[in-house]
């Protein structure tokens, strides 16, 4: 399973700290073993000033095999930006939201359509892959829930432009797993599973079963914040943390998925995290990882007509 880590930025978008520490914070968790980073926005330093130092952060990251940058962008002078710091990949903030489209960008989503599909050009002479964030997919932060018919034309409108990497955000928490596959199955008509991001947050309590149903899907990458932690300027007061990555790396681990991350290495940085005054939340670093058993368990299969037979291992 891919774990991608979106704290650089979630976090400290809404918690500034000094550049030194985001960049200690890097370091530890590439030691952890994440490979895979949403590092900061390229965005209006007077909006967000916790990312104002987006290109030094980039600049200070040191090279590491298999280790791949990524940002947000919302215009033009943030996709260029983003290029010049050498980062990997820039993800257009797209709202299917129309009222948190207007606040946090000023523009429509037909509008932020429209600006993405020029965007789309640039990317293509600047060498850097452009994707796109689809934020409150399933839903809110105020309205009633999005299903399919919400997704289907704004997925037909992207393929259509040519941005095919996606992230779909759960941005408030609507979603559970049954909600979760209904839109799954509308993106997977048009983009393969190697192309889907899925950025699912706790706000409602639903994050690590979601990540369980993601894995169980095939979705390529899922996006976690170390110590649930995170926030949105657009939305104070609010949690806005995304789904906890030592939460989630360790209940993958006990459904059979290998992730590649040291989950004690993890609670040490989250911990530290939230001794350099970030808030934090998650529950694995307060009473401690689930015991390592001698040998996985075998994989069995399950009869509910005949609950205590011993059925033999699954093929």
């Amino acid at each position: 399973m891919r774990l991608r880590e979106i704290a650089p930025r979630l976090t400290f978008q809404a918690h500034p700290v000094p550049t030194e520490l985001k960049i200690e914070l890097v370091e530890r968790l590439v030691g952890a073993g994440i490979r895979d980073f949403e590092l900061s926005s390229f965005v209006r330093p007077d909006l967000v000033p916790g990312l104002a130092d987006a290109a030094a952060v980039f600049a200070a990251v040191r090279p590491a095999p298999g280790l791949t940058l990524g940002c947000c962008i919302g215009n033009e002078r943030g996709l260029r930006a983003a290029a010049d710091a050498g980062a990997d990949s820039a993800t257009f903030l797209l709202s299917a939201d129309e009222d948190f489209a207007r606040a946090n960008i000023g523009r429509s989503t037909a509008e932020s359509l429209a600006e993405l599909e020029r965007l789309a050009d640039v990317a293509a002479g600047l060498g850097i892959t452009l994707g796109t964030y689809v934020i409150f997919a399933w839903g809110g932060p105020l309205g009633p829930p999005r299903g399919p018919a919400d997704l289907e034309p704004i997925a037909r409108r992207l393929v259509a432009i040519g941005v095919t990497d996606w992230v779909l955000a759960d941005s408030f928490g609507y979603a559970a797993p049954p909600q979760l596959r209904e839109l799954l199955a509308v993106a997977a008509h048009h983009v393969p599973p190697g192309s889907l991001t899925v950025q699912v947050h706790d706000s409602r309590g639903l994050g690590v079963a979601n990540v369980l149903a993601l894995a169980e899907l095939g979705v390529g990458t899922i996006d976690v914040s170390l110590a649930g932690s995170g926030g949105h300027p657009a939305m104070p007061g609010q949690r806005g943390g995304g789904v906890c990555t030592e939460d989630a790396a360790q209940a993958l681990e006990l459904a059979g998925y290998h992730t590649g991350l040291d989950l004690a290495a993890l609670v040490e940085t989250a911990n530290w995290l939230e001794d350099s005054g970030v808030p934090g939340l998650g529950f694995v670093r307060h009473v401690g990882p689930v015991p390592r058993a001698a040998r996985a368990p075998a994989a069995l299969t399950f009869d509910w007509n005949n609950p205590t037979h011993e059925s033999e291992p699954a093929q």
